[in-house]
């Protein structure tokens, strides 16, 4: 998630730059086919545009509002996450009696939190992240799920046992959640937690459960593709016709201005329909780089900063003193 300031309009100028390079060449060549051409076939009336980039207006909209809703449902789980792992630190430390039985339990909560994460950052067909100006904006940040691996993370967590039984299951978030349910089940057993502290830590998991199905949906689950591809169509469309409307917009001008502009008012449908096609145009691209709000991008929910900050405050509840300084990134990008 970008945590600066804002993007600088040349940063953003910069990412949305591939469209607009086509939109100059398209635009250029249709202009210059109706005036030196004399293709005054291709002019569009203006009404015709006006009505369509209203509908596209309307659809873009759309598309935006729920890709940012979709951004903020993840937001708000991993909220409610970070809340739910305080709350099972605490009472991990408060209910149960013995302080390594305590340990296990939150560093076993921190190896879900590791396994959820790197699940949410799997790569699916339909993100965005591997397009060429997310690809290139990438270089600027690294994603920590990408540069190490599941099983060393692991190592820092769990037995060699547990991790085996982690690494080699479909679920292993769901996994690391059964494991705990079990080391309960087996607390309670040995008469290490009463029956009401193992009501309340059952109904804690239970929760955690909850969220990460939440978390699970809105990852595997894309804004709905025939919406996505009918605001691309509809965008790709109206950039198509807007310089043709743009020339009837500007034709009848050419008889009536004076001065250098005379007989030329038509080739200042280039730099308009251009900047009118890069708004669309880039609207289209912000709504779907914030479609997928766990791919890696810099628009994503920073979900490996949230367990980092989560195991600090997990790790201090067991009075730990050897806990790593997280260092400040350079890059306001955080993950």
């Amino acid at each position: 998630m970008h945590a600066g300031r804002s993007y600088t309009f040349t940063e953003f100028l910069l990412w949305t730059r591939r469209p607009l390079y086509l939109l100059i060449l398209l635009d250029v060549a249709l202009v210059a086919l109706y005036q030196l051409g004399g293709l005054h076939w291709l002019a569009v009336p203006w009404n015709v545009i006006f009505m369509l980039g209203t509908s596209v207006a309307l659809i873009a909209g759309f598309k935006n509002t729920q890709t940012y809703n979709r951004l903020w449902e993840a937001q708000q789980v991993w909220a409610s996450i970070t809340a739910a792992s305080r709350l099972w630190g605490t009472m991990s430390r408060d209910y149960v009696a013995h302080p390594e039985h305590t340990r296990r339990l939150v560093y076993r909560h921190l190896a879900w939190l590791t396994a959820l994460r790197y699940q949410m950052r799997e790569t699916k067909p339909w993100e965005t992240v591997q397009l060429a100006p997310n690809i290139e904006y990438r270089k600027r940040y690294d994603v920590p799920e990408k540069v190490r691996t599941l099983d060393a993370e692991l190592i820092k967590y769990v037995t060699p046992e547990e991790r085996s039984r982690i690494l080699g299951a479909g679920g292993k978030a769901t996994e690391v959640l059964s494991l705990q349910g079990a080391s309960l089940r087996q607390l309670l057993d040995a008469g290490d937690i009463p029956q009401a502290s193992f009501a309340e830590l059952q109904r804690v998991l239970r929760d955690l459960h909850d969220q990460q199905a939440r978390s699970e949906r809105i990852k595997n689950y894309p804004y709905p593709r025939q919406y996505a591809v009918i605001n691309v169509i509809f965008v790709r469309i109206l950039c198509l016709l807007l310089p043709l409307g743009m020339i009837d917009l500007l034709a009848p001008m050419n008889d009536t201005v004076g001065g250098a502009m005379a007989g030329h008012m038509v080739w200042l449908a280039i730099p308009l329909s251009v900047l009118v096609s890069w708004m669309y145009a880039a609207l289209d691209q912000v709504g779907e780089s914030s479609a997928n709000p766990f791919e890696g991008g810099a628009n994503d929910i920073p979900i490996s900063q949230l367990c980092t900050s989560i195991e600090l405050d997990l790790r201090l509840l067991l009075d730990e003193r050897d806990i790593p300084v997280p260092q400040v990134p350079a890059s306001p990008i955080v993950m």
